[in-house]
């Protein structure tokens, strides 16, 4: 056999690192044009200003729907009540008929001569009564009956209608969930990843810096905050005094929802909920440590009563405190 020569052996290597690199490089090439870019934060806000006035629209189309579909159940139970009564004058109507006749079965041509013998009341007379009662009787008794099917007939096209009201309510519903999923998708990719986060996840600690004098963490988290909400009173993030938590090492903002150590109102109440499930539910991409808020703390395990501390602002009544790594 034949050995092969040095030079055989050394072309041939270049060879296949040639071709390696080349197939490498036709990898990468196609990874990176096949990677999403990263979402645009200007035309986010621009999509989520079109989807706000969107599901503004359909919610208003549902709640009209919803109105709609009320009404016509008030009037469905309206008709309902005129067929029972209309069905129970037909009802009474069949009675009067049916009196009138036996009595003028009665009256028939066996008791004729009597009752024209009588010398009171003329049997002619009689008759005539008789003919004139059964008349009235049958005419109301005709008018009951339609009564009865125009009761019937308006409270089945109502039911239709309430049906027909109830699947378009529906539907609509169903748009406006559709484009409020959406919304939370784009706000979702709007939430920034918070600095100093490591590849095993933890969270590299940070000095404060700026006139702020808090950490690139913590401001991350705040113009977050202020980006997602409209805020009714300031922020307070970095404060001297050492009480034991993360306000002197700048990790910690306490977003008001009251001054003057008052309570807040109900819709204040609300908006501080909103906030604080909101970074709880963001404190991975975001390095929230804990959330207190109305006497409650949460590491991100649920929220547990804290003790009393004698006042609204030191039972974090009137502000919600978001603490980071």
């Amino acid at each position: 056999m034949t050995a092969l020569s040095p030079a055989f052996h050394r072309r041939t290597a270049a060879a296949c690192l040639v071709s390696a690199l080349t197939f490498a490089f036709a990898l990468g090439g196609a990874g990176t044009a096949g990677a999403a870019p990263k979402p645009d934060e200007t035309r986010l806000r621009a999509e989520l200003t079109q989807l706000n006035k969107k599901v503004d629209r359909l919610i208003e189309a549902y709640a009209a729907k919803r109105e709609s579909l009320k009404k016509a159940q008030e009037a469905e139970k309206a008709a309902q009540a005129d067929l029972r009564r209309a069905e129970a004058a037909y009802a009474e109507a069949g009675r009067q008929v049916a009196s009138i006749v036996q009595l003028r079965y009665q009256s028939g041509p066996l008791d004729l001569p009597a009752i024209l013998s009588a010398p009171e009341v003329g049997g002619a007379a009689v008759m005539e009564q008789l003919t004139a009662q059964q008349s009235a009787q049958l005419q109301g008794f005709a008018r009951s009956r339609d009564l009865m099917k125009q009761a019937a007939d308006r409270a089945a096209q109502l039911s239709r209608q309430i049906g027909q009201e109830a699947k378009a309510v529906q539907v609509q519903r169903e748009d406006a969930e559709k484009v409020i999923r959406v919304i939370e998708d784009k706000l979702e990719q709007l939430v920034p990843t918070g600095s100093g986060r490591r590849a095993d996840g933890s969270w590299a600690p940070q000095l404060p810096t700026g006139t702020d004098n808090i950490t690139d963490r913590t401001r991350i988290m705040r113009e977050a905050v202020e980006q997602a909400f409209r805020l009714p009173h300031e922020v307070g993030c970095y404060r001297s005094a050492n009480d034991g938590g993360e306000h002197p090492l700048g990790r910690a903002c306490d977003f008001m929802m009251s001054t003057g150590g008052s309570m807040p109102t109900a819709d204040n109440v609300k908006l501080g909920d909103e906030i604080a499930a909101w970074a709880l539910e963001n404190r991975d991409r975001l390095g929230v440590k804990y959330v207190i808020w109305r006497q409650r703390i949460n590491t991100g395990s649920g929220w547990r009563a804290m003790s009393n501390r004698g006042g609204v602002t030191a039972n974090h009544h009137d502000h919600v405190h978001i603490s980071m790594y």
